[in-house]
């Protein structure tokens, strides 16, 4: 036998034996739905203003590097090249208020 035969022949053994570990009553499953909801949107809360802070800092950092870059090569567009940056940095940033919105909103569903 090929090892691709054989690691996939394993696989779906795992795969197929595995599945009843996972398999809950239905009295269980109907008492732990409600903390499972809260729980996962707890962590969906964690996630987003985390991404969106990360997110939001990394494109900002890029968008005044690109624009300090720009003035430095070319000092008598400064005027030219700061309004766009500033109307863009407040769109990042407008982007991450509403991230942090819909976490909140997450967050209130919680508690």
């Amino acid at each position: 036998m090929s090892r691709k035969k054989l690691a996939l022949a394993t696989a779906a053994i795992t795969t197929l034996v595995s599945t009843s570990a996972f398999a809950q009553g239905a009295a269980a499953a109907a008492s732990s739905n409600k903390f499972d909801v809260q729980s996962m949107a707890a962590l969906g809360a964690g996630i987003a203003i985390g991404l969106a802070v990360l997110g939001g800092g990394l494109g900002q950092g890029r968008a005044a590097s690109a624009a300090l870059e720009g003035i430095s090569r070319n000092p008598g567009a400064a005027a030219r090249i700061q309004t766009p940056m500033i109307l863009g940095l407040a769109l990042i940033e407008s982007l991450v208020l509403f991230a942090f919105a819909i976490a909140f909103l997450l967050w209130l569903k919680i508690g």
